[in-house]
C-alpha cells in the first residue's frame, strides 16, 4: 500500500487522541507522508482512527464510498473494530507502510424510510450502517408488532420491543446482547434479531445479502425510533415502511496481521478467563 496522504480522525472531547495524533503526524512527516486531521477527502490513501468503535462508525460511510482503507487505534472501550492497541501504534504504522497489514472487506447496510404522513418519517435517501439498523420502541409498557418481508416473501409479524438488522461486523454489537449469533465478518449475510420478543418461538435469522428487507408497523405505536449505527435517525409511523439492503461498497478495515478474529473475541469477551492457554492443534 503506497501512502502519500493520511487522514487522522480524533475521538471528540478527549486530550489523549490529540496528543497521540501529534506523535503520528511527526512520525508520518519523517516518512514523507502528508496528514489531514478530522477530515475525510477523496484523495486520502488511509484513514487512522484515534478513539473507539463509535468514532470509526461515524466515518465508515464516507470511507467506503471513497474506497479508503481504515485502521483503528483503540482509545475507547472494547474496540472490536479499532483492534490496534495504543502500544502497537508505531509497529502497526511501520507494517502499514511496508504493506504487511491485514485488509478485510466489511459489508455495510443501506436503509431508508418510505411513506408516512409525519415530517419525521420523510426520508431524504439512503443512510449507511457498518454495524446495525435498529427499530426501538420508546414506551416501556407497549409491545410493537412489526410485519417483515424478505423481497416478496413474508417472514412473520414480530411482537417485540424492537428489531435489529445487523451486518456480520455488527453481530458483536447490540445483536450479541439481544441473543443473536456471532458471525465471522467474511460471511456475506444479514441478520434479523428481535429485541425481547413476546414470542418464545421467535429466533434470529440469517439471510442472503442479495435480499431487500421491508418492515412495517402492524398497527399504531408511539415513539418508535429508527437508529442507524447508534444515531437516532427517523420516527416510524403506522403507514411508513423501513427498507434495508446491503450497500454496494464495502469498508476496507485494516488490522494487525498476527491477530485472528477469534483471538480478538477471546480477549474482548474474556472467553476462557484470563491467562487461558491456547492448545496446540492436534496433528
Amino acid at each position: 500500500m503506497k501512502i502519500k496522504k493520511a487522514g487522522i480522525i480524533l475521538k471528540k472531547g478527549f486530550k489523549e487522541p490529540r496528543k497521540i495524533s501529534g506523535e503520528i503526524i511527526n512520525w508520518f512527516a519523517g516518512k514523507g507522508v502528508e496528514t489531514l486531521v478530522d477530515q475525510v477527502t477523496k484523495d486520502l490513501d488511509i484513514i487512522i482512527i484515534l478513539g473507539g468503535d463509535g468514532t470509526l462508525l461515524q466515518i465508515s460511510d464516507k470511507a467506503s464510498r471513497y474506497g479508503i482503507p481504515v485502521m483503528g487505534i483503540n482509545l475507547g472501550g472494547l474496540g472490536f473494530l479499532t483492534a490496534v492497541s495504543v502500544r502497537e501504534r508505531f509497529e502497526a504504522l511501520e507494517l502499514l507502510l511496508q504493506d504487511k497489514m491485514k485488509v478485510e472487506k466489511r459489508l455495510l447496510l443501506k436503509t431508508r424510510l418510505l411513506g408516512g404522513n409525519e415530517p419525521e418519517s420523510k426520508s431524504t435517501g439512503y443512510l449507511y450502517a457498518l454495524n446495525d439498523v435498529v427499530i426501538s420502541k420508546g414506551d416501556i409498557e407497549q409491545i410493537v408488532n412489526f410485519r417483515t418481508w424478505s423481497d416478496q416473501e413474508f417472514i412473520t409479524t414480530y411482537r417485540a420491543d424492537g428489531l435489529i438488522f445487523s451486518t456480520p461486523t455488527g453481530s458483536t454489537a447490540y445483536n450479541l446482547s439481544a441473543g443473536g449469533p456471532i458471525v465471522q465478518p467474511q460471511l456475506p449475510c444479514m441478520l434479523v434479531t428481535p429485541i425481547c420478543p413476546f414470542m418464545l418461538e421467535s429466533r434470529p435469522v440469517l439471510l442472503s445479502p442479495n435480499v431487500t428487507l421491508i418492515t412495517q408497523l402492524a398497527g399504531k405505536a408511539d415513539n418508535v425510533k429508527v437508529i442507524v449505527d447508534g444515531r437516532f435517525t427517523w420516527k416510524m409511523v403506522e403507514n411508513s415502511r423501513l427498507e434495508i439492503k446491503t450497500a454496494n461498497n464495502p469498508l476496507y478495515l485494516i488490522s494487525m496481521p498476527q491477530k485472528g478474529y477469534f483471538e480478538i473475541l477471546r480477549n474482548k469477551l474474556n472467553w476462557g478467563g484470563t491467562g487461558h492457554k491456547i492448545p496446540k492443534l492436534p496433528e
